[in-house]
């Protein structure tokens, strides 16, 4: 059971500014943004490390792990690095038995014993050890990449340097994985990252005000995680959930070269929605992908093109089903099943959430009011993948 609290807790981390007590970017510098970069590193040296060197990655593990971590995060948000750092080392077993014991309530009805799984991540050291070794250096190279912006806007800032050496240190220390070692080449793969980078500072909701704003990679994380604990409750195989969450993750990948056409402007003329679907992929093919081994790309557009479709792959194609069919005859691993229609959902459910938590913020604009009500809607009885989502948008009704 996915409760209120769980729910609002994902979107906290949009709130959270990290690098406040240096000069930096107005927008892109919330947890939420660092974590979605995170991530998405974590794709790119697991992906690695499984091309490059044959080392099987578990990917479930390697999900949950960067959740566990993100809901850690969270919880101990208002202490600084180097202090956070200290503190974990001397008193690490006492601080994750207070994150858990904070966090109980939260996830204790969450399927598949996500809260042993979690306690487990944080006292077993042999639990997950290669996915936490990847978690950790993709969590140093996102941070490294907002401080080379912080760097250049901070010049002379007593304590720079230091926090520099600190980073490249930590680098350093996963020189191991093959995907740091492309990376710190400053070559394609890098550039990628860059790409990826540049969604923290579009912004979600461009043409209104909003409290907390959030950009386009936050949002891909808040619907990565909603699709996780969506698609948890239904019963899938491993593949599934992978698939759900990592489509989740890379849903609006293509934006970074489009941007974030608005809902309205979409609808405005027949057809239009469609041409510029056409357009992302192309872009995505000659932009996007060339900075990725090819070996990676049917897997990207995997995730891409067509994202809100149910499919599956059946004798090495593609192939989009009809609702009911992955439960019914397609829920294994075989045949990597992914549920674009409740990807969907969680897609307008973050748009839903994003408009209802500025509204209780006291920022009400028309447009807000608007994609508020539509959304309340139009999932007022929603059932997909055999789920009732209908239960989360009653949680948050407006007064």
């Amino acid at each position: 059971m996915i409760t209120k609290e769980l729910l609002l807790l994902l979107f906290e981390a949009a709130s959270i500014q990290r690098w406040n007590d240096h000069n930096r970017p107005h927008k892109g510098f919330t947890e939420l943004d660092k974590q979605a970069h995170k991530m998405i590193y974590a794709f790119l040296l697991a992906k690695f490390e499984e091309t490059d060197r044959g080392i099987t990655i578990d990917w479930r593990k390697l999900l949950e792990g960067g959740i566990f971590e993100f809901l850690h995060r969270i919880v101990l948000t208002d202490i600084k690095p180097p202090i956070f750092h200290r503190l974990m080392a001397e008193k690490g077993e006492l601080l994750n038995q207070w994150v858990l014991t904070e966090l109980e309530n939260h996830l204790k009805e969450v399927k598949d014993n996500f809260y042993e799984k979690f306690a487990a991540y944080l006292f077993q050291p042999e639990y997950s050890a290669l996915e936490k070794d990847i978690l950790k250096a993709s969590h140093y190279l996102a941070t490294n990449w907002e401080f080379k912006l912080v760097y250049h806007l901070n010049a002379g800032l007593y304590g720079l340097e230091e926090t520099k050496n600190k980073i490249e240190d930590e680098i350093e220390d996963h020189y191991h994985l093959a995907g740091v070692q492309k990376l710190l080449l400053g070559k394609k793969t890098s550039h990628f990252m860059d790409l990826v980078g540049q969604l923290r500072f579009q912004q979600r909701w461009a043409q209104t005000p909003r409290l907390p704003e959030t950009s386009v990679l936050g949002h891909m994380l808040i619907v990565f995680l909603l699709t996780y604990f969506a698609t948890s409750e239904i019963e899938p195989c491993t593949q599934r959930l992978v698939n759900n969450c990592l489509a989740g993750l890379f849903h609006d990948l293509p934006e970074v070269l489009t941007r974030d056409i608005v809902s309205p402007v979409k609808r405005a003329v027949a057809g239009l929605d469609e041409v510029i679907k056409e357009i992302e992929m192309l872009q995505v093919q000659d932009k996007l992908l060339p900075l990725l081994p090819d070996a990676w790309h049917e897997q990207i557009r995997y995730y891409t093109e067509d994202e809100f479709a149910n499919k599956i792959i059946l004798d090495g194609k593609v192939k989009i089903v009809p609702a009911g069919a992955i439960d019914a005859l397609y829920n294994k691993d075989e045949f990597w099943p992914l549920d674009g229609e409740l990807i969907r959902v969680c897609d307008h459910f973050a748009a839903f959430m994003e408009a209802y938590l500025s509204l209780i913020h006291g920022v009400r604009t028309q447009a807000l009011l608007e994609g508020y009500q539509a959304l309340a809607t139009q999932y007022q009885e929603k059932i997909v993948a055999d789920y009732d989502f209908s239960r989360w948008f009653v949680y948050f009704k407006l007064d």
